[in-house]
C-alpha cells in the first residue's frame, strides 16, 4: 500500500485521539488512584473492561483459564491477529511505582483507536489484560493456557525516565528456601538444638563469596522472612526467598544452581535440613523483533520524541512473549532522567502529567507501529509467515 494510504491511516488515528484523550487520561489516574497487588486487580480489571466497552462498545471476557482478573478484548476480523498487552498491578507500599497504569491507559488507547481500523487495515485487534507481571508472571501463565493463541505480533509500551526502543531485560526466576533444625535452649541445652539460622547464615556468606566467581550479568538477590522468635532459642526453622537473574535462560540456569549449593553447603555444615521451592515459571530475556521495533522508532521519531539506550537490567515476563512471538515492549519516557522505576518519585509521575502524556503518546505510538504492521507488504507477509517468530534483535 502507498506511503500516502499509510500516513491517512496514521493521521486518522492521530486526529481520532482527542475524541477519547479525557477518558484514557481519566482511567490511568482511576488506576494509579487505587492500585492493587499482582493476582488481586478485582477491582482495576473491571474498571478497565468498562471503559473498553464504553469507548468502544466491544464486550470483555473477564476471567481467563486460571487468572480471573486477566481479560480479553478483540475486534475486526482480518487474519493478521495482534496483541496488546495491558499490565495493572502495582507494588506493595509504593503503588503504581512501575507505571502500569500508563502501559493499561497507552493498549486500552491503541486498541479504541484501531477498533474502527481494523477490518479497512485487514487486522484483527486482540487486548489482553495480563495480571501480576510483578510477582507472578502472568503473561506466562497465560501463554500456557492459550490466550496469546493466534497472536502474529505483541506489543506494549512501558513507561521510564526517557524513551527507550526497548527494556534490555534479564532472565529471573525465584526460589524459596527453607531450613529445618531443632529448637534447644540457648543457655540450658544448646549442644541439643541444631542451629537453622546458622545454615543460613552460611548460605549467605558463600552466596557472598560466590558473586566474585558470578558470569556477566549474573544477579543474586533476597531476603530472611523468618529466622527464629526469641534470643534464647536456638532456631529450629529459617527461610527466605532469593531471585537470580541472568542475559540468557541457560546462564539463569547454571546461577540458579549456584544458590543451591550454597544452601546445600549451609544444611550439609550445620546438619540441617534444607527444602528448596521454585515457582512454576521464570521470567524469560526479552527479544524485541527488530523490523517492528525499527517501526516504532520511525513513529517515535515523527512525534519529536528521542531514544536512548537503557542499561540491561530488570525482567518482565513480557520476555517470555517474545520468545514466542514477535513483540516490542518500548519505554516512553517522563522527560525524567534521573527518576528511575519502582520508587515514589516515579509513582507520583505516573500519576500526573508526565504519566497522562505518556498514555496519550503511547496510545498513538502503539496504534500507528500496528498500521506499519499491517500496511507494510514486507512486514506483514513476514509476520503472517510461519516460522518466522524467532526474528529478534535486542534493543
Amino acid at each position: 500500500m502507498s506511503e500516502v494510504a499509510l500516513e491517512s491511516a496514521k493521521s486518522r488515528t492521530r486526529e481520532s485521539l482527542a475524541l477519547i484523550a479525557d477518558e484514557i487520561v481519566a482511567l490511568s489516574r482511576d488506576l494509579h488512584a487505587h492500585p492493587e497487588l499482582g493476582l488481586e486487580e478485582t477491582r482495576s480489571s473491571r474498571v478497565i473492561v468498562d471503559a473498553v466497552e464504553r469507548l468502544t462498545g466491544v464486550h470483555s471476557v473477564l476471567g481467563l483459564g486460571s487468572l480471573p482478573t486477566a481479560f480479553r478484548a478483540e475486534t475486526g476480523t482480518g487474519e493478521l491477529v495482534v496483541t496488546l498487552c495491558a499490565e495493572y498491578d502495582a507494588l506493595p507500599g509504593i503503588g503504581h511505582a512501575c507505571g502500569h497504569n500508563v502501559i493499561t491507559a497507552a493498549a486500552v488507547g491503541a486498541f479504541t483507536l484501531l477498533a474502527p481500523l481494523a477490518d479497512e487495515l485487514g487486522i484483527t485487534v486482540r487486548l489482553l489484560g495480563t495480571p501480576g507481571e510483578e510477582n507472578a508472571g502472568g503473561k506466562s501463565t497465560m501463554l500456557k493456557e492459550g490466550s496469546f493463541e493466534g497472536t502474529h505480533a505483541a506489543l506494549m509500551v512501558h513507561p521510564g525516565p526517557l524513551d527507550a526502543l526497548g527494556m534490555d531485560s534479564l532472565a529471573s526466576g525465584g526460589i524459596d528456601i527453607e531450613f529445618t533444625g531443632q529448637q534447644a535452649h540457648a543457655s540450658a541445652a544448646p549442644h541439643e538444638g541444631i542451629n537453622a539460622l546458622d545454615a543460613m547464615t552460611i548460605m549467605l556468606t558463600a552466596i557472598g563469596l560466590a558473586r566474585q566467581q558470578l558470569e556477566p550479568y549474573q544477579q543474586i538477590h533476597g531476603y530472611v522472612r523468618h529466622a527464629g522468635s526469641a534470643p534464647n532459642v536456638i532456631p529450629g526453622a529459617a527461610g527466605g526467598t532469593w531471585m537470580a537473574r541472568a542475559d540468557t535462560a541457560e546462564s539463569l540456569n547454571r546461577v540458579m544452581g549456584v544458590i543451591r549449593r550454597c544452601a546445600e553447603a549451609g544444611a550439609h555444615a550445620t546438619g540441617a535440613k534444607v527444602a528448596f521451592t521454585e515457582g512454576d515459571f521464570r521470567y524469560l530475556d526479552l527479544r524485541p523483533d527488530a523490523a517492528l521495533n525499527a517501526a516504532y522508532g520511525e513513529n517515535l521519531a515523527a512525534m519529536g520524541r528521542t531514544t536512548i539506550t537503557m542499561p540491561k537490567g530488570g525482567s518482565t515476563d513480557m520476555g517470555n512473549v517474545s520468545h514466542e512471538f514477535p513483540s516490542i515492549h518500548p519505554m516512553i519516557g517522563f522527560d525524567a532522567p534521573t527518576t528511575l522505576p519502582h520508587t515514589v518519585e516515579f509513582a507520583a509521575l505516573a500519576g500526573a502529567e508526565p504519566g497522562d502524556r505518556a498514555s496519550l503518546d503511547g496510545a498513538v505510538l502503539l496504534a500507528s507501529t500496528v498500521i506499519d504492521a499491517a500496511l507494510n507488504p514486507e512486514l506483514r507477509t513476514r509476520l503472517l509467515a510461519k516460522n518466522t517468530l524467532h526474528t529478534s534483535v535486542n534493543a
